[in-house]
């Protein structure tokens, strides 16, 4: 693993850690910052007990979610997307149509369910294919850190 692992977790990732909580609670798996596609990296990817697949954006500010350009390009790959913040988020800013998440480092709550928009079946065996590779090579890294993957 990186150096830098055991570092202060930065803002988004005490956010990310009480989503990630919040849903095992829900009997859904998570992952953070996995690649769906070229180009983009989700904060938390949620696979639930039925295959359903969840990203959720972990925002810590308003700068942070102003500066995000690539949001949008998430969609596409999950079968409903949230934004998580905290208490304090001024969550007028954030989408209407899109879930929405007040976390801590602890918990987490859903306070907007979005509507659902399914994935094609390619797309899930895809998506599922990545979170599953991406877990173990969490996994693998966490049993042996000084291993080097070219993966």
């Amino acid at each position: 693993m990186p150096e830098d692992q055991f570092k202060t977790p930065k803002p988004g990732q005490l956010l990310a850690r009480g989503v990630c909580r919040h849903l095992a609670s829900h009997d859904f798996v998570t992952v953070e910052e996995l690649v769906p596609t070229s180009g983009l990296r989700v904060d938390v990817m949620a696979l639930g007990p039925k295959g359903e697949v969840w990203i959720i954006e972990c925002k810590s500010s308003r700068a942070d979610f102003q500066s995000d350009s690539k949001w949008e390009g998430y969609l596409d790959w999950c079968d409903r997307y949230f934004w998580a913040v905290d208490e304090t988020f001024p969550t007028e800013l954030l989408p209407h149509d899109s879930g929405l998440i007040i976390a801590d480092s602890y918990d987490a709550e859903i306070i907007r369910m979005p509507d659902e928009a399914k994935l094609a079946p390619a797309r899930r065996k895809v998506m599922v294919q990545k979170f599953a590779r991406h877990a173990a090579q969490r996994w693998h890294l966490a049993r042996d850190p000084g291993v080097v993957l070219d993966w």
